[in-house]
């Protein structure tokens, strides 16, 4: 069992972060925030996949006066990433938003950094300390030679320095690097060294394939030493895909539930029936149910009720049919054209 450090509680809208709450799951949208009606289309498309803190870039001020609308329009808390101008920080928090990601270091003088902090501790705004190996500040480098995961520690800390200054601790950190390894080292770092909240995740990881897997590695392995608070997969694609790779993330390691737990067999020498297309169909027919239950598509009777007698429900290709089995215990035999179509309705019953 994962036995999860307690960090701060902190509110981002209506999600808790930190404490013991639920690990939530974040992306990014890649429309142009400025324009309204598409930013607003993704973020709904976002939250129906299970996306549950949504973050937007504010690159100038009229992003930052579009989050008006947006914000009118979504359901999920809205967090606005910003760089380098102070007033866009100020114009987000006055517009509604729930999260600011930014360095406090590269906004500008202690004055504007004050201003920043005072009016989110007006409004209980959390502020996210977001590290990336890319931009750790050039004395820093230069004294670790390259984006070390202590580069990134020391860099998160200053960082942090400048918002506890003014009395502030809603802090949320994240030190994101394109390295595995030096991600999850910042984060072990970083754990030890304060209780502020940590948002995971492994940055610049890539397309679809290869990214899912390397943050699936890199999120995985930080969240089993119980470090992580809210995760956000980066994927070059579709911000989607981000949310049902980050699902299955925290499903395959037992920290959240959702929907179906579908087990299935690689499939072998032994397969008699066209296991890949029936897994395939059956779970995407099957993507809208959202009981906690686990289905088992096996290739043969090896792997079928012996190896996924756990499952509450699963079948068993042979030779032109399989079988249909619940705990175990075989209910029936089935041809194979009618498999698919059987189980889904045994899980429909369910």
């Amino acid at each position: 069992m994962i036995k999860r450090k307690k960090t701060k509680l902190v509110n981002i809208g209506d999600v808790k972060v930190g404490g013991f709450s639920d690990i939530s799951i974040q992306s990014m949208t890649n429309t142009d925030t400025r324009d309204v009606k598409k930013t607003v289309a993704q973020i709904k498309a976002l939250e129906d996949a299970g996306c549950e803190i949504i973050r937007v870039a504010i690159p100038d001020l009229e992003a930052a006066e579009a989050l008006k609308e947006i914000k009118k329009q979504i359901k999920i808390p809205l967090a606005a990433d910003i760089h380098f101008d102070y007033r866009l920080a100020l114009k987000s928090i006055e517009n509604g938003v729930d999260k600011l990601r930014l360095n406090p270091g590269n906004i500008g003088d202690k004055e504007r950094i004050r201003q920043v902090v005072e009016k989110a501790k007006e409004r209980s705004i959390p502020i996210r300390i977001g590290v990336n190996s890319g931009s750790i500040e050039k004395h820093i480098l230069e004294k670790y030679k390259r984006p070390t995961a202590e580069a990134m520690v020391e860099s998160a800390l200053t960082h942090a320095s400048y918002i506890e200054e003014f009395g502030y601790d809603k802090i949320l950190i994240s030190l994101k690097a394109s390295s595995v390894i030096e991600t999850v080292e910042a984060y072990k770092m970083m754990s030890e060294k304060v209780d502020y909240p940590l948002h995971v995740g492994i940055t610049e990881s890539g397309t679809e394939y290869a990214g899912s897997i390397k943050s699936a590695v890199g999120i995985g392995a930080i969240l089993l030493m119980g470090i992580g608070d809210t995760v956000r997969v980066s994927l070059t694609c579709d911000p989607v895909r981000e949310i049902i790779c980050a699902k299955e993330i925290l499903k395959s390691i037992g920290i959240r539930k959702f929907g179906i737990e579908f087990i299935s067999c690689p499939t072998c020498g032994r397969t008699e029936i066209d296991l890949i297309s029936l897994a395939n169909e059956v779970q995407d027919k099957c993507k809208h149910i959202d009981k906690h239950i686990k289905v088992a598509i096996m290739g043969c009777v090896v792997n079928g009720p012996g190896e996924a007698r756990e499952a509450d429900l699963g079948i068993a290709g042979g030779k032109g049919e399989g079988i249909i089995f619940k705990k175990g215990e075989v209910m029936r035999k089935v041809p194979e054209q009618n498999l698919a179509e059987e189980l889904i309705k045994e899980i429909e019953k369910l």
